[in-house]
């Protein structure tokens, strides 16, 4: 269930295009078998496509790279955690951030008390910090594919994640928004370089379900995680 995004990374040579094609056909394929909800409807008239293929469904990232692999990212996220996903120009009055790491730290609270249990908490949060307005939230959903145990390889970021989970996790919203302690399962912090006169904070929430696989193809070998 949920809107399938694909993040690839591959090396030169291959074609994008036949890439495409064949995430496409695996699509349909899985939609017909009924591994997968068809979920693909016409932005105006609703109507379903019926094998979750439609204009730029799924959505596919490519990354170019040096390694001798292909890997694939899937990421199958759901609406109603989508639909709490939000972000923020600072400096913002509304907020009282400013473009600092404590505007940071503000909106992403906001965000996760905005979203109460309207996302099937416990969740995870991706947050992107900086880009314009689609990049900076490319970054907070790439940051859903990292792993719940890792740690961020910046050690202000790496700080930044454990202070949030634990002062959203002391919001008490808990599993649905019913109360509790657990809120939240993770943050996963990124940034990416802005122009001067703008700054984003965006942030994506990730139901608790956490839908998603990875698959990396090298000669005749594969596997999945």
């Amino acid at each position: 269930t949920g809107t399938p995004s694909f993040y690839v990374w591959h090396p030169e040579g291959w074609s994008q295009r036949a890439l495409t094609e064949q995430i496409r056909s695996a699509l349909r394929i899985a939609t017909q078998r009924a591994y997968l909800r068809p979920n693909a409807v016409a932005a105006l008239s609703g109507k379903n496509s019926g094998d979750n293929s439609g204009v730029d469904f799924p959505t596919v990232h490519f990354h170019e790279w040096q390694q001798d692999e292909v890997k694939v990212g899937l990421m199958l996220k759901g609406g109603g955690s989508e639909n709490c996903g939000c972000q923020f120009s600072i400096p913002s009055p509304e907020l009282a951030a400013g473009r600092d790491i404590q505007g940071v730290r503000k909106a992403v609270l906001t965000a996760a008390h905005k979203a109460q249990g309207f996302g099937c908490a416990p969740g995870t949060l991706g947050v992107g910090i900086g880009g314009d307005r689609m990049t900076s939230f490319e970054e907070s959903k790439l940051q859903l594919l990292r792993r719940l145990d890792d740690s961020n390889p910046d050690d202000e970021l790496a700080a930044l994640e454990r202070e949030m989970y634990e002062k959203l996790n002391g919001l008490e919203i808990g599993p649905m928004g019913f109360g509790g302690r657990t809120t939240l399962l993770g943050v996963k912090i990124g940034t990416r370089h802005r122009l001067p006169a703008c700054f984003f904070v965006s942030v994506t929430y990730m139901c608790w379900a956490y839908r998603r696989r990875r698959l990396v193809v090298r000669d005749d070998d594969y596997s999945i995680d």
